[in-house]
């Protein structure tokens, strides 16, 4: 079963981003779906790599995964990765893994290894945008904890993302987590965002101020281009440390296993490098008596799927993203939908979805309004 053609779809969420995602056609058999993760200003690049990539996948036996990646790694990209690299292979892989369950008839975790469970669950993410006071964040977190999510991710911080920060901006995210705290009461997780962004001075005094809320997690307090100075962290943090979303493929992530820099890690799969990497990382964690709680920062609809797959097959697994600010762009590209029930998604067939390509056509992607770039005077004393 060779490859035909390969697709990009470069499409508007209505929220954030555009979607990349990738169909990929075989000679007389199924075609297969994946989803690039992508960011604002940088999905174009993105589309461009896997035009490129793509060409070599023509003539190909779809069923060929593993050399596949090993070949776009140490070929094409003379072992040269980055997240926009990885980005276009992890969705060209996933569509791969989408065409071997179609032509085998079963679910893709049936393909590695079976399930470890029949149920993922999810904590709501993308609920508090446009927060800015504790009030507003506490209104948000209510209104996401009706919807049935018993578990919320937020980041607290005023921006913008710099390492220094004023004592001012922390006592106003200590401020947003408390009132979120108040609000949804003391049965639901709270998993802090830091986005990568503090030195660890800042780092550690705002954990320790943020512990009596009893945070779930504390997620990428320091960059992990520097995890020795996260492993620092880590040791004198009492909340579980997440890291990863920075990291990609299993080389990567080596360092922090060793150094024992996080309690939790969290690739992703649309750039970590493909549904069998994001289960490799999670083999490498397992024996460091680390969990995996795979970083979704893309639709309710082919990243998800692919990241319930993965979930359901690794016994270490905790919790995944879903962004709630999705999933109406989500319910109208592909079908079925997934549910969210009490705080689970049910773990899908196949890869659990095919896209509607009339409806990504009707959603073309929006060209970035662009940010405001702050000028020295506005940068933080």
């Amino acid at each position: 079963m060779r490859v035909s053609r390969v697709t990009p779809f470069l499409a508007d969420l209505g929220s954030g981003k555009n979607l990349c995602f990738v169909k990929v056609e075989t000679d007389g058999g199924p075609h297969g779906w994946g989803e690039c993760y992508t960011q604002a200003d940088r999905d174009t690049s993105i589309v461009a790599l896997v035009e490129a990539i793509g060409r070599y996948l023509v003539g190909r036996d779809a069923g060929h995964i593993t050399h596949f990646v090993h070949w776009a790694y140490h070929d094409f990209a003379a072992k040269r990765g980055a997240m926009d690299f990885w980005s276009a292979v992890s969705g060209l892989e996933q569509a791969l893994w989408d065409i071997a369950g179609k032509r085998h008839r079963v679910p893709v975790h049936e393909l590695l290894g079976g399930p470890c469970r029949d149920r993922v669950r999810v904590y709501a993410n993308g609920w508090y945008g446009g927060a800015k006071t504790p009030g507003e964040y506490a209104a948000r977190a209510r209104d996401t904890v009706r919807r049935g999510f018993d578990a919320l991710k937020f980041d607290p911080f005023p921006g913008p993302w710099r390492t220094h920060i004023t004592r001012a901006a922390e006592e106003q995210a200590v401020a947003n987590v408390a009132a979120v705290r108040e609000a949804v009461g003391a049965e639901v997780d709270l998993l802090i965002e830091v986005h990568r962004r503090l030195a660890p001075m800042h780092a550690v005094r705002i954990a320790r101020e943020i512990e009596r809320f009893r945070p779930f997690w504390y997620e990428e307090p320091v960059s992990s281009a520097n995890l020795e100075a996260l492993a620092e962290c880590r040791r004198q943090i009492a909340i579980p440390i997440v890291t990863g979303e920075e990291l990609y493929t299993r080389a990567e992530f080596r360092r922090a296993f060793e150094l024992r820099a996080a309690d939790i890690v969290n690739p992703d799969v649309c750039n970590c490098g493909g549904i069998l990497e994001l289960r490799a990382i999670a083999q490498m964690a397992e024996p460091s008596l680390v969990t995996v709680s795979p970083h979704n920062y893309n639709s309710t609809t082919v990243g998800l799927a692919a990241t319930l797959h993965v979930s359901a097959a690794i016994p270490n697994f905790l919790i995944t993203e879903y962004f709630v600010n999705f999933e109406a762009r989500g319910r109208e590209i592909a079908q079925p939908p997934f549910e969210v029930r009490n705080g689970h998604v049910a773990v899908p067939t196949g890869l659990g979805l095919d896209l509607d390509e009339a409806a990504l056509a009707r959603f073309p992607a929006r060209a970035s309004t662009g940010r405001t770039m702050p000028t020295p005077g506005d940068e933080a004393p």
